[in-house]
């Protein structure tokens, strides 16, 4: 079968030709990989960022934003079915019986680090015809997501976000009236960092919440990623046109940051000026660049007196994809134009080398495995 793998050793991308898995337990589930979607982090494996083949293999199978079709099914699959779409976790718990994290399904908080995921450490991913996989590891989505579902897995970091962002806030009074039947969000001001899909998804998600929610991004309007923004209610700024004290005017107090740039001068800068009991979320990772100035001592005081918080956020367990397919299909009733915007396009496998190698293009680009 087809797949599409990075070789550490002698750096290389290639599509290549692997033998198809079996099953081989009971509990697992052979899918036939319909769309993957192509992320910041694939194209960082293909440029020898990272990326970690499994034990006894030279090459990585790359790709965990996934939708697959259930195939073939053993007797005790969970009640997965021939037919149903799949949408698969990506990260696999230490295998530690003291990790508390891992041995209680919330792998995404592993203590050890000896963790593994599907197509970037040491487990083949899904850019491939076929997988095997347990059952446990596989969220079933509604046909109606068929043409959406492989965004699920970007949503996810964001679903992860917010549920860490509630856990915090419940430990003062931040809920405002009528927050039951306007979204926890209600009569908060949420400000998004980058408009990529990460980005988009995770606007999509606050606006739902309720939150004020407002984009701020390099690309001057009109744009298409603008339009989306424009379309689910939330605010665009463009960096081009607003300086970070003009988008802060603009906005108000900050109660909430959701990071998704990976640019981290611009993410301190912010930080300088997030509100009163605020939450700055990190989703981005930088690449290695040189050292930005930062202004510690204003921070730090501002944290302090400011009862703020900072936390990162990566990968997400099997109910944050729950709850993504849950958003998902009330996005798509929402917004569905804005929703199939997000897809660019979806591409033949053999399109590979031009969307993981050649410039970044539009927002979200597909391979499709689908014939």
């Amino acid at each position: 079968m087809k797949a599409i793998a990075v070789v550490p050793g002698r750096r290389e991308v290639k599509l290549m030709d692997i033998e198809r898995p079996k099953l081989g337990s009971p509990s697992e589930v052979m899918l036939r990989i319909l769309d993957v979607g192509v992320c910041g982090t694939d194209r960082e494996i293909c440029s020898f960022q990272y990326g970690t083949p499994p034990a006894g293999s030279d090459y990585l199978v790359i790709g965990h934003e996934s939708l697959g079709e259930v195939i073939e099914a053993g007797p005790r699959a969970g009640g997965l079915k021939l037919g149903d779409l799949i949408v698969s976790t990506v990260r696999r718990p230490c295998m530690h019986e003291t990790c508390t994290s891992c041995t209680t399904d919330r792998a995404d908080f592993c203590y050890t680090g000896d963790f593994v995921e599907r197509g970037i450490k040491q487990r083949h991913g899904f850019m491939t015809e076929y997988v095997v996989d347990d059952a446990r590891n596989m969220n079933p989505v509604p046909k109606a997501l068929r043409s959406v579902a492989v965004l699920v897995e970007p949503l996810t970091i964001a679903e992860k976000a917010i549920e860490q962002i509630w856990s915090l806030q419940v430990r003062l009074p931040w809920a405002c009236p009528h927050t039951k039947e306007k979204g926890m969000g209600h009569c908060h001001r949420a400000v998004v960092l980058g408009a990529g899909p990460v980005g988009l998804l995770g606007a999509m998600a606050l606006v739902r919440q309720g939150f004020d929610t407002y984009v701020y991004s390099r690309e001057k309007a009109p744009n298409p990623k603008a339009s989306i923004v424009e379309a689910i209610g939330a605010t665009y700024v463009s960096a081009e046109n607003a300086s970070i004290d003009d988008l802060v005017a603009r906005v108000g107090n900050i109660d909430v940051v959701y990071e998704a740039s990976g640019a981290s001068q611009l993410s301190f800068e912010v930080i300088e000026r997030l509100g009163v009991n605020g939450i700055f979320v990190f989703t981005g990772v930088p690449g290695r660049k040189a050292p930005v100035a930062v202004d510690t001592d204003r921070i730090m005081r501002s944290l302090v007196l400011n009862n703020q918080v900072v936390f990162g956020s990566v990968n997400a367990s099997r109910s944050n994809f729950q709850a993504a397919i849950s958003d998902l299909a009330a996005f798509n009733q929402s917004w569905p134009d804005a929703v199939a915007g997000l897809i660019t396009g979806r591409f033949p496998v053999e399109n590979y080398r031009d969307l993981l190698l050649g410039p970044a293009q539009g927002i979200k680009n597909v391979l499709s495995f689908a014939n």
